[in-house]
């Protein structure tokens, strides 16, 4: 995909960013620099390469799934201006 110096322009305007020239055409060669990187890696066969979620074989430490704190609803509702069937009430703000 090549960009011209309009589609930087308009670009930039959409995303409410004030350019002038000599920034728009830095912008565009940064741009122009990773669209090819984009295109260079699309271009690499990657059949039978099985997607992966890291880069190493790695496995997380897993701990037993377990209750570690104490039920204290009824304490912070306590103090609650309104609460009914174990839900806090709020005042409605949408008309």
């Amino acid at each position: 995909m090549s960009l011209t110096l309009v589609d930087v322009k308009r670009i930039a305007h959409l995303a409410r960013i004030e350019v002038d020239e000599k920034e728009a055409e830095s912008m565009l060669a940064q741009l122009s620099g990773i669209f090819n990187l984009i295109e260079e890696m699309q271009a690499v066969n990657t059949t039978g390469v099985e997607p992966m979620s890291h880069s190493q074989d790695l496995v997380q430490r897993m701990r037993d799934d377990i209750v570690t704190e104490t039920d204290q609803r009824e304490l912070f509702q306590s103090i609650a201006p309104k609460v009914e069937d174990g839900l806090y009430l709020v005042p409605k703000v949408i008309e």
